[in-house]
């Protein structure tokens, strides 16, 4: 960076990175958990961790909507 403004936007990015970074690996775990063993409590963590994520504008809502859609799918083909 050689701007001001882009110097400040890296430490910004930075500290987001670091707050970011322990919500998304948790959503990566409950997706992963819930797709390897589909559980209704398993479906019930991963929603969570979606809904969370998206409320935190981590991922996008319609992605969030997108992701619980086929893991319920999931979880009634497994049935």
């Amino acid at each position: 960076p050689i701007t001001k403004s882009a110097k400040k936007a890296l430490r910004r990015d930075k500290r987001k990175a670091q707050i970011n970074k322990p919500i998304r690996s948790k959503l990566r775990a409950a997706i992963k958990k819930m797709r390897q063993n589909p559980t209704k409590k398993n479906l019930k963590s991963a929603y969570s961790s979606l809904d969370r994520a998206a409320k935190k504008k981590i991922i996008h809502k319609n992605k969030a909507s997108r992701l619980k859609s086929r893991l319920s799918k999931l979880l009634s083909a497994s049935k």
